[in-house]
């Protein structure tokens, strides 16, 4: 393939880590609304942070998700990367739980995000938020299922269809099919995925790259090149599939990055997050 193809944006090589993975204090300026139902099940909750300040018009809102393979990780891992840079933008932030493979395995959590984000719109009017301006973001199993809730159609059968205006996909799986066999195979997809009739029809239904289409969302993804986890193909693949059906995506790719960001290296990438919200009205 020839990558060079497809116009990127270039940041210099990142190290291990992850800057979400803190759990600050929440400033006394946010008030917090937590483990709110949205579903039946004990996983299925999720926190509600909105600035205490007054606006005088409704805020843009954004659902976080966690990664961790679809076998780990907590919405309270979030805070530091996604949850309190959002806030200071302006948004209101639901930040969400879902059933991980030791409760439930595929497609449970697909079904729950989107869940939760049907759930989020439809009490848009509560939180005081622009139901047209509501974005879905997530990194590795939370960017898959970012992506999954901005593309998934209702054809799916995988759960409710949702309307949001975009996706930040931070080096997400974009094709199930190629973590749970052959060179990419990883032992969290195939525990999220395991062995079953019909195993490779539903990963193909379970995966971002299914449903690229020219109405899609307007999606940006963010995808080191040297990758060792999620392959960079999957977002480069993606961003390529998006543009020919005719839908607004971007890819910045991450020269030497793997699988993690340095904390100012991610300060960047968040600006340039919202630079590309900000070019499509969903920051004003």
């Amino acid at each position: 393939m020839q990558k060079r193809t497809l116009p990127l944006l270039l940041f210099a090589a990142l190290v291990w880590g992850q800057p979400w993975d803190e759990k600050p204090p929440i400033p006394d300026t946010v008030s917090v609304e937590a483990n709110v139902a949205y579903d039946r099940h004990k996983e299925t909750v999720l926190d509600v942070y909105r600035p205490k300040a007054p606006s005088p018009a409704k805020r843009p809102g954004v659902i976080v998700i966690h990664g961790g393979g679809w076998v780990g990780g907590e919405k309270e891992g979030m805070l530091a990367g996604f949850v309190l840079p959002y806030l200071e933008q302006g948004f209101v932030v639901a930040n969400v739980e879902y059933r991980l493979a030791k409760a439930a395995t595929a497609p449970a959590a697909v079904t729950d995000v989107l869940n939760a984000a049907q759930w989020f719109i439809k009490n848009a009017g509560r939180y005081g938020v622009d139901r047209k301006r509501v974005v879905v973001t997530g990194a590795s199993a939370g960017g898959h299922l970012s992506l999954m809730v901005g593309l998934t159609p209702k054809a799916a059968k995988l759960g409710p269809a949702v309307d949001v205006a975009a996706v930040v996909n931070v080096y997400g799986i974009t094709d199930v099919e190629d973590q749970i066999e052959g060179p990419n195979q990883r032992d969290y997809a195939v525990t999220w995925l395991p062995e079953q009739p019909g195993r490779r029809e539903l990963a193909r239904r379970l995966s971002p790259m299914t449903y690229a289409r020219r109405d899609a969302p307007a999606i940006l993804t963010i995808h080191g090149d040297a990758d060792d986890i999620v392959p960079y193909e999957h977002g480069y693949q993606l961003t390529k599939a998006l543009r020919e059906a005719g839908a607004d995506a971007e890819l910045i790719s991450v020269h030497d990055g793997k699988h993690g960001f340095t904390k100012e290296q991610w300060t960047g990438l968040l600006a340039h997050s919202f630079q590309f919200l900000r070019a499509r009205g969903v920051l004003r």
